[in-house]
């Protein structure tokens, strides 16, 4: 029985297991279980992988997307320049656990955006800046998309939500939430912008999926704006770790 598994901590809920049981259970695929792995201290790794010689690929989410770098012996090209991992390929050969680390969020978020992009999503705002901002800014870059960072705090290369003026919401009409404003059960937050200013030229674009419809996208969508949520995203880059751990 090949095992696969997320760590994370809390993991309170997660779309990975629900997602690959199911798929196993669909494909008919009775050699493979999925199991979460809540570590707090990421330094727990090594014990987890010497007490789960089964595991085979790790699914990673917060707190650990950044903090694992150090224990991989091999690091993705694309992973690298984005600073985070997301998912983890395990060799064992003999004596030697080799493990090496990719990033599937960004290949996510770019097949499920580039379908919907047109002449006019030449620039962006992306709120928040924490490690689902990485994959994002990676992927904009790949497309030469300029960008800028909006944040709550004072950072270096980033502006404020109360300097996001009417007409920088005219100049970029792509608009990108990797916060977790809006996400269930806190339904009601979002991010902090002048949404009258919003029109049908823009797309705004919510990694949250849950809810469906996030107060970003709903109060985006009054205003005659493209919508997205995560969903998709989410999907596309579990297919992707799948095809990495079947390599």
């Amino acid at each position: 029985m090949k095992t696969y598994g997320l760590i994370g901590f809390p993991l309170s809920h997660s779309f990975s297991k629900k997602y690959f049981t199911e798929k196993f259970q669909n494909e008919g695929i009775t050699d493979r279980q999925y199991e979460l792995f809540p570590i707090e201290n990421i330094k727990s790794l090594a014990d987890l992988l010497a007490e789960n010689q089964s595991l085979c690929g790790l699914n990673v989410t917060i707190p650990h997307k950044v903090g694992v770098l150090p224990f991989l012996n091999e690091i993705e090209e694309a992973a690298e320049k984005i600073g985070a991992v997301n998912c983890i390929c395990i060799k064992r050969f003999e004596d030697e656990t080799y493990l090496k680390g990719f990033n599937t969020d960004a290949y996510g978020f770019e097949e499920s955006l580039k379908p919907l992009l047109t002449a006019k999503h030449k620039k962006a705002l992306v709120f928040g800046d924490g490690g689902a901002a990485k994959a994002v800014k990676y992927v904009l870059q790949k497309l030469g998309i300029e960008y800028q960072v909006v944040v709550r705090k004072a950072t270096a290369g980033a502006i404020l939500y109360n300097q996001v003026t009417p007409e920088l919401l005219e100049r970029h009409k792509l608009l990108i939430n990797t916060t977790p404003l809006g996400m269930s059960p806190h339904i009601n937050t979002f991010p902090e912008i002048d949404y009258t200013q919003l029109g049908s030229d823009h797309l705004v674009y919510d990694l949250v999926y849950n809810p469906l419809e996030t107060a970003f996208l709903s109060k985006a969508a009054e205003r005659g704006a493209q919508v997205k949520n995560g969903l998709e995203m989410l999907y596309k880059q579990a297919e992707k770790a799948w095809a990495i751990w079947n390599k």
